[in-house]
């Protein structure tokens, strides 16, 4: 039988980070021995406060439907901390929890976006923000970022981007794939564009406690009461407190967008409903509990960002900015792009380098093609020490014996 699939399908990319975490994984289960820098993912448990919290819920008949827009101490508990942290009237009744940051995402693209509208991407950008503005009909308009400028936004470039059918720009801060992190003078530059061109912010802030060597995060919504009204808020769990598999994200407004939460919990209603009920009380054990353990997370991040970097600059070819955020680094590595491996395979392409690199060297990195911005690879080092060591080792040998 044929089945023919829905052409809105026609433009979607499979995620690039998922597919190389993936093939990582399956080299791995047939007992190879691969260095993997793919996965977003910190490699420390989950906080154990956390998980006793959840352990008790257990014999308390946790396991039921919840709200669709999540349980009210959660929904309470965010809109607390996101008001703290951005200096903002946020209420719980504006906050929607969902199944990740990433589902969030989709739910303010799908109720933000129609067809016909453009939304600002700047590139280097997370893999899936352009393919879930085409889902939703909408055009993603990718306005490229340079290295030599920090990989910022410019207010001039926002300015240039914009047309009559500009409805949103994406602000992620600190950056996935660069580690990049805006500075108050750039923010404040953006928030004046933002203002005059009529714009509502995609604010990603998924990276917002993981900054290192005296950067700070910055909140666009922090700037004015003007620009916290026309900024939906993007947040979770996942890489503050090692939860990725607890699978919860959420997304929070002040009243002036409360219409936009609403329709968002319309989409979610009808597609998962609510979150895992086990898994917000998770969450909310996160954001109430000791939060010690995030700064002994972000440490040690930080000591494998430098050893990271240390190490990248010392390849030869291979330049590479210094990440303020996050757990990524993003190196140029163009320097490779187009050689000729010892078996007389040209790389034509940073894909094609990835692929040589994992096969041969047993290093998987992500190609920066998938992330706009063909040339680079992205490294995490959410991962342990000795891994980062041995495995940027393995990357500088085989790129070595590239002609």
């Amino acid at each position: 039988m044929s089945v023919k699939i829905a052409s809105r399908l026609d433009p979607i990319k499979p995620s690039i980070t998922l597919a190389v975490t993936a093939r990582a994984a399956r080299l791995k289960a047939d007992g190879i021995d691969v260095v993997s820098f793919g996965a977003g993912e910190p490699d420390f448990d989950t906080p154990e406060h956390i998980k006793d919290a959840v352990r008790a819920s257990l014999d308390r008949g946790v396991g039921k439907y919840t709200e669709v827009g999540g349980i009210a101490p959660l929904r309470k508990a965010v809109a607390a901390e996101l008001s703290r942290v951005h200096h903002a009237r946020i209420e719980p009744d504006n906050v929607l929890v969902s199944c990740g940051a990433k589902h969030s995402l989709f739910n303010l693209f799908m109720a933000l976006l129609d067809p016909g509208d453009e939304i600002i991407v700047p590139a280097p950008y997370w893999v899936s923000y352009p393919d879930m503005a085409m889902l939703a009909g909408a055009k993603p308009v990718v306005v490229a970022t340079r290295a030599e400028d920090d990989f910022a936004l410019s207010a001039a470039q926002v300015t240039a981007a914009c047309t009559a059918k500009t409805r949103a720009i994406v602000l992620n801060n600190p950056s996935n794939p660069t580690g990049a992190t805006y500075t108050r003078t750039q923010i404040e530059a953006l928030a004046g564009v933002v203002v005059a061109k009529n714009l509502i912010v995609v604010s990603d802030d998924i990276y917002r406690s993981l900054v290192y060597g005296g950067a700070s995060y910055v909140s666009i919504a922090a700037v004015s009461p003007e620009l916290a009204d026309r900024t939906v808020l993007i947040d979770g769990v996942s890489k503050t407190y090692a939860m990725t598999g607890w699978r919860i994200g959420y997304a929070g407004t002040t009243a002036a967008l409360a219409p936009l939460i609403k329709a968002m919990a319309k989409i979610q209603g009808q597609s998962t409903s609510n979150p895992t009920h086990a898994a917000q009380i998770a969450a909310l054990a996160a954001l109430t509990g000791p939060q010690d353990c995030v700064e002994t997370m972000r440490r040690a991040f930080d000591e494998r960002r430098i050893e990271m970097v240390k190490l990248l600059r010392a390849i030869p070819g291979v330049t590479c900015r210094e990440p303020l955020g996050a757990f990524y680094a993003f190196p140029d590595v163009s320097a490779f792009v187009g050689k000729t491996a010892p078996d007389g395979k040209r790389l034509a392409t940073d894909v094609e380098l990835c692929d040589w690199l994992l096969d041969t060297a047993r290093v998987a990195v992500v190609p920066g093609s998938g992330f706009g911005a063909p040339g680079h690879i992205r490294l995490s080092y959410a991962c342990a020490m000795a891994s980062i060591r041995d495995g940027v080792g393995r990357m500088a040998k085989a790129l070595a014996t590239l002609t």
